[in-house]
Formats: structure tokens, sequence, C-alpha cells
């Protein structure tokens, strides 16, 4: 099957995915917060499919690959994915039996945006990286003709798609407008972060003059934080 319909394919199913975690839960389609997160990344989504497809095919097939070899990353993966799965379901039933609204009061809208915006922001970060580096694959691994990227956000931290991706988990409940998911969704940031450590250790051994641009480039995550 050729990249685009392999894409294509994968991109609507895990928008359907996506969508069932948050809607069946909730088992109503009042779930305005969801409707608007859902088109969003749906909207984003495409824009970045399509650019990638034009642009960087062989990013977009390396962004295809989602089979880890090192056991770690195998785990550290399946642990992301089902907080991450509960997450989404949480924010369902919370709409459904208003715990948020009971236990901490209501959702305030102009907060639902602003999660909302954090999230695109968060994308258009993670775009931003892959714009900037074409080898940012999904899977951990050097390949021969890689070479050390220092622009862009690159510049400001060393696992600059991994803020991107922060970013958007963090602001994902509010988007959706529960405060109970909150601490379940930050619990993905420590996964983010030993996942990153991790793979330094393995650019540092692999990639020539890794260790160097780390020497340059203090912090990993967030800028003069860590």
């Amino acid at each position: 099957m050729e990249l685009k319909y392999r894409a294509a394919l994968r991109f609507t199913l895990t928008l359907a995915f996506m969508a069932g975690l948050l809607f069946l839960p909730a088992w109503s389609l009042r779930f305005w917060q969801a409707w608007i997160f859902v088109l969003s990344t749906m909207v984003l989504w495409l824009f970045f499919f399509v650019d990638l497809l034009r642009n960087d095919p062989q990013l977009l097939a390396r962004r295809m690959q989602s089979k880890e070899i090192d056991p770690h990353q195998k785990w550290l993966l399946r642990v992301f994915s089902l907080i991450l799965y509960c997450g989404f379901v949480l924010t369902g039933f919370d709409f459904r039996f208003g715990w948020s609204r009971a236990w901490l009061g209501p959702v305030p809208v102009v907060v639902v945006i602003a999660g909302q915006l954090g999230v695109v922001v968060g994308y258009w970060l993670t775009f931003w990286v892959m714009k900037t580096n074409t080898f940012a694959a999904s899977v951990i691994r050097v390949e021969a003709e890689q070479t050390v990227i220092q622009t862009g956000p690159y510049a400001l931290v060393r696992h600059p798609m991994y803020t991107g991706m922060a970013v958007t988990l963090l602001a994902t409940p509010l988007a959706l407008g529960s405060y109970v998911a909150l601490p379940l969704f930050a619990l993905i940031v420590p996964v983010l972060m030993y996942r990153l450590i991790h793979e330094e250790r393995m650019l540092r051994r692999d990639l020539p003059g890794y260790s160097e641009y780390c020497d340059s480039t203090r912090f990993r995550l967030i800028p003069r934080v860590w």
C-alpha cells in the first residue's frame, strides 16, 4: 500500500479511536469541548499530513514506524498509551457525571479556550521540530546519514518534540473541561522524561557530535529549568 494511503488510514482510525474514547464514556454528543478538541486536532493533523507528504515523505514514513526494538522503550510506550487512553476516558466520564463541577467547580470557558490554544501550541511546536529535523522519527534510533541538529527549537532545548508533547498533554484535560483528569495526564510527563534520558544515552553513544551538543545546549525539556 502506498505511503499516503497507509498514513491516511492510520490518521482516520486514530482520530476515530480518540473520538470514541471521549464520546462513548460521555454518552452524549453535547460534549462541546470534545467537539472542538477533535475538530482542531483533525485540521492540524491533516495540515501536517499534507505538508509532510509533499515536502518530506521520508519523515512521514519514519513517523509511521512505531515498533521499538529496546524492551524498555516498548514498556514505556505501553505505559504512555495506557495513561493517555485512560485520561481521555476519564474526561468523558467527568462530562457525564460532573465530578469536576461537583468537587472543584465548573471549568470556566476561558480556561477551556486556553487549554484548546495550549493544545494547538504544543502541536505547532512538534511540527516545528519535524520541519527542522527530518530524522524526528517515532522510534528511537540513529540512521547512517543522521547529523546533530542545533538550529530552530533545538537551540533552546535538546528534546523540543517532548516539550511540544508535554504542552499538548497538560493542556488537553483543561481543553476538555476536566480538572479531575489533569493529574492523570500529568503522569505522562515523567514517562516522557524517562524516555528522553534513555534516548540521550543512545545518542551520546551512536551519534557523532551529540555529546558536544549537550555541552552547549544545557537544558533537555524546559529552557532554564531542566
